[in-house]
């Protein structure tokens, strides 16, 4: 299920282009938010003191990226202390602001606010409220930096550059994991657990598409290597490639395995055995279903994961 937060960090041009470029935002918007009247127009913002903030509606996937993170990169293209300005514009509708629909979200922002104010030594000026006003901004507001590349950003370009997709896949802090996760999927990645065989999501699973790890959505396996071995767990023959995995010994329980786990989210993922199909090489990547998430082929380029959809074929 997808979630949406608010943000007010200055002109909308450029925080809506920021963002959009984020691993794990599926969309975004600009428009206007918590003012005084129910359509108002760029013009009246600017000059009839509506009391709305230029404003970007993000929505995203939480298996993808955090609220917790979203923020950390909000505070990286705003300054958090600054009054009713950011950049060269000036007025109470660049002020920076974090809007919330889901009331779950509310403890995560005051956390965040909360670790920045310790980090800075001072309180921030971010208004932090629900959304109880937003209206779209004017369809030639919308993408204003896709379609005029040279038009006017306070944001630098070292900042896109970070924001990039390149950099999407990112390790989160065990405390993110608790509140993304659920409590068989925390006990199978984090303490090395193992879900019953047969009883799980992906064991007779053969539908076309990618496995990504469930902590921080990175590739991991294809359908076209996965395979039925009868063991009750997902079973492949392969990882998409060696560097997303990483292997480590394992002597518990009085026997002597190898460990699977994913190389940049250091997740638990399950055992690699030698007792795989010959003609794919031999292996048998015994995985966990709670540690992966499975996105169908048909939905792979709208989730971001085009790049893999060759390996299907």
């Amino acid at each position: 299920m997808m979630k949406e937060i608010y943000l007010a960090g200055g002109c909308f041009w450029g925080t809506e282009k920021y963002f959009s470029l984020i691993g794990g935002v599926q969309a975004t918007e600009v428009g206007y938010a918590n003012g005084n009247t129910p359509a108002p127009s760029y013009e009246e913002v600017c000059r009839s003191n509506t009391g709305h903030a230029e404003t970007v509606k993000v929505v995203y996937d939480p298996n993808m990226v955090s609220l917790a993170a979203l923020l950390e990169k909000y505070y990286d293209i705003i300054d958090p202390c600054s009054i009713n300005r950011q950049g060269n514009d000036v007025g109470p509708q660049y002020r920076t602001g974090i809007y919330f629909t889901d009331e779950e979200d509310l403890a995560t922002i005051q956390e965040s606010i909360k670790a920045l104010e310790k980090r800075l030594g001072k309180r921030t000026a971010i208004q932090v409220e629900k959304l109880f006003q937003y209206h779209p901004a004017e369809p030639y507001h919308q993408k204003y930096l896709d379609k005029n590349p040279g038009g006017y950003c306070h944001i630098g370009k070292d900042k896109f550059e970070k924001a990039g997709r390149k950099n999407r896949f990112e390790k989160k802090t065990k405390q993110e994991l608790e509140k993304m996760l659920s409590p068989g999927q925390f006990q199978v990645t984090q303490q090395k657990g193992t879900e019953p065989p047969f009883q799980n999501e992906y064991y007779n699973q053969f539908e076309e598409g990618i496995y990504v790890d469930i902590t921080t959505g990175e590739p991991l396996f294809v359908s076209s290597d996965k395979f039925e071995s009868g063991c009750g767990w997902p079973s492949f023959s392969k990882p998409i490639d060696e560097k997303v995995i990483a292997k480590k010994a394992d002597l518990s329980h009085g026997m002597i395995r190898s460990e699977v786990r994913s190389a940049l989210g250091d997740a638990h993922l399950g055992h690699v055995f030698t007792d795989g199909p010959k003609d794919k090489g031999g292996l048998r990547y015994c995985i966990n279903s709670a540690s992966l998430r499975f996105i169908p082929k048909e939905e792979m380029e709208r989730q971001g994961y085009g790049d893999w959809i060759h390996l299907l074929d």
